[in-house]
């Protein structure tokens, strides 16, 4: 017997359909797909979110100096002259950095491993979303009490086509 389902694809086609539909879960916080599909994403996903949760807390903060250009009015980059060329001035600023303990480290890579980056917004206004920050930052804090359990799978009805049983997948 098989410990996960075939979902009729090849082993690379069922892997990136499994890690687009993760992505499109922790990015939108739910999804509609089949049933069969929606309990092998479940799978995939709670596991991430429980590394999210047990790492969150990982980091330390650290403080750094960092050298920035210094700028007018405009935002533009101010220049002196130095031996007959035009350099750019810069100041140096101290930053307080979160820095990733081995573990929260090893985690994030293993994140990055199933996530797909994800562009929001219009092609102009798009900006990258960093999912694995968002799992530490705003998903991870929410299930922090709960011992898995993580996404839940409520039934919408047959599909039109193929009757396939049709479902929603959202994080609880």
């Amino acid at each position: 017997m098989a410990k996960y389902r075939k979902l009729g694809r090849t082993a690379s086609q069922r892997k990136a359909l499994i890690r687009n539909q993760v992505t499109s879960l922790l990015a939108n916080g739910k999804i509609v797909t089949t049933e069969a599909k929606a309990k092998e994403i479940r799978k995939v996903a709670e596991g991430l979110i429980a590394l999210a949760v047990k790492e969150k807390d990982n980091f330390e903060e650290v403080t750094v100096t960092a050298k920035v250009a210094r700028k007018d009015k405009d935002g533009k980059r101010v220049k002196e002259v130095v031996d007959g060329k035009k350099v750019t001035v810069y100041d140096e600023v101290e930053k307080t950095i979160k820095k990733d303990m081995p573990s929260r480290l090893h985690a994030r890579r293993q994140m990055l491993k199933v996530l797909f980056p994800v562009v929001e917004g219009e092609k102009r206004k798009a900006k990258e979303v960093d999912l694995v920050e968002k799992l530490f930052t705003e998903i991870a804090p929410k299930y922090e009490n709960r011992n898995g359990g993580y996404t839940r799978i409520v039934k919408i009805g047959l599909r039109k086509g193929d009757a396939a049983m049709e479902v929603l997948l959202e994080l609880v």
